[in-house]
């Protein structure tokens, strides 16, 4: 034996004598039973906290999934903005509406081309299936008005543009219809 291996022997020597000198209670009936009941539920109480936790980890990441998936296939369709700045009016489906354009001039112009382009299912009256409706015109000095008869054929609504040309001179004219 080397020294090492009889020192280690001699201190566990001394040990054991120390603790025979501290009395040891005598264990009861049913400390075994006792222990051996409290070491199982702490591992039952553990893995049920386990799968408890992974459960909700679980359902967390389902939740994020379907959040996402949805958010990517389901998107609601973006609707189109309206630009603040063009005049825009309501009409009814399939009745007809008389809506004035103003045009004002600086001075009298004649034989003017005056065009205007409707938007998928919104008519003219009196130009049926017709998207775009162009004749010549006269302007007066000042403001001119020009009553045009709409009718909705679909719920789409749209942008109604009206150009003004005369000469080497042209204007164009929105105005943003809504169908309700």
């Amino acid at each position: 034996m080397t020294d090492n291996t009889q020192n280690t022997d001699a201190m566990e020597q001394e040990l054991l004598a120390l603790l025979k000198d501290y009395p040891m209670p005598d264990a009861t009936a049913g400390f075994y039973d006792q222990a051996l009941v409290r070491a199982a539920h702490e591992g039952t109480r553990r893995q049920r906290n386990r799968w408890i936790m992974t459960g909700f980890g679980g359902a967390v990441a389902a939740g994020l999934a379907i959040l996402i998936v949805s958010g990517t296939f389901f998107q609601a369709p973006e609707a189109p903005v309206a630009d603040p700045g063009i005049p825009g009016v309501t009409i009814a489906l399939a009745e007809p509406r008389t809506v004035n354009l103003v045009f004002s001039s600086a001075e009298a112009l004649d034989t003017a081309t005056l065009t205007v382009s409707l938007p998928p299912g919104i008519e003219l009256a009196g130009f049926p299936g017709q998207s775009e409706v162009t004749w010549e015109t006269s302007l007066a000095e000042g403001r001119n008005l020009l009553p045009l008869k709409l009718l909705a054929v679909t719920p789409a609504g749209g942008e109604v543009l009206a150009r003004l040309e005369h000469d080497d001179r042209d204007r164009t004219f929105r105005l943003r219809v809504d169908v309700s």
